[in-house]
């Protein structure tokens, strides 16, 4: 067997052996074997594990990223598989999302459709809400997966700007402010500020002009493709990877109808 020195496996990726050790260390690569004299040595086993951490992180992000590699190296693939499954459900609603938002667009740039519904009735500033569904400030935190402070935050910042309830004055988020919620946990991922966010925003609502709104949906449609193909690189080493730690089922290449027999 060849075994490798921390030098090895930094050099590959252009990170520091003290990255390497630091990833040991969170458990993202398997334990290295130790010489006699205290020195790490690793196998092709924890080169394909740095390989497959490394090409996670751009796919999934280094918390996700740290999870799933974390459940590989403790024999925990379903866990693992779920993890991968989740993100690329967010990656899927993020696509949504942006298709609703670019909808919206297209309406503020094209102006009123004369064959489409009054421009003088209900708000016509966005696409028509596909249900009338309202949600509470705990049901909108649990469906974007944020707090509600976060969301009262978002509406200090003018982002959101939800009905009270006569009575007891509790929130309600109708279909509009779901779809700036929406758009707002988009760009937030997105890493753009609150103030920027309140901008696009208040463009959406008003159809005070789309440019910025234009441009940031692009960019962040670029982001998304840019995810969506790192996915695909990251798949092909974490099933090399999964190979060699021989966890994957025995049949997971058996044709549907087939038999292990065949």
């Amino acid at each position: 067997m060849e075994y490798l020195r921390p030098h090895d496996l930094a050099r590959e990726h252009g990170i520091s052996t003290q990255a390497v050790r630091n990833y040991e260390r969170d458990g993202f690569i398997p334990l290295a074997e130790r010489t006699a004299s205290g020195y790490r040595t690793y196998t092709e086993v924890h080169a394909a594990a740095l390989r497959a951490y490394m090409a996670l992180v751009p796919a999934h992000g280094h918390s996700v990223s740290g999870q799933i590699m974390k459940s590989l190296n403790t024999g925990e693939l379903d866990t693992a598989l779920t993890a991968v499954d989740r993100s690329h459900a967010q990656l899927l609603r993020d696509r949504r999302t942006l298709d609703a938002v670019g909808q919206a667009v297209e309406h503020l740039t094209s102006g009123p459709d004369t064959a489409g519904p009054d421009p003088t009735g209900p708000d016509t500033t966005g696409p028509a809400p596909a249900t009338t569904e309202t949600l509470s400030i705990g049901g909108l935190a649990h469906r974007l997966g944020v707090t509600a402070a976060t969301l009262r935050n978002w509406e200090t910042a003018g982002i959101l700007a939800p009905d009270r309830e006569p009575v007891t004055g509790h929130r309600i988020y109708g279909a509009p402010d779901i779809r700036d919620a929406e758009l707002a946990h988009l760009l937030r991922r997105g890493g753009y500020p609150l103030e920027h966010i309140s901008t696009v925003v208040q463009q959406i609502r008003t159809a005070g002009g789309t440019q910025a709104l234009s441009a940031a949906l692009d960019d962040w449609r670029r982001r998304l493709t840019v995810r969506g193909v790192s996915m695909l690189d990251a798949a092909v080493q974490l099933s090399h990877y999964v190979a060699l730690l021989g966890i994957a089922p025995a049949d997971r290449f058996i044709r549907p109808g087939a038999t292990a027999e065949h």
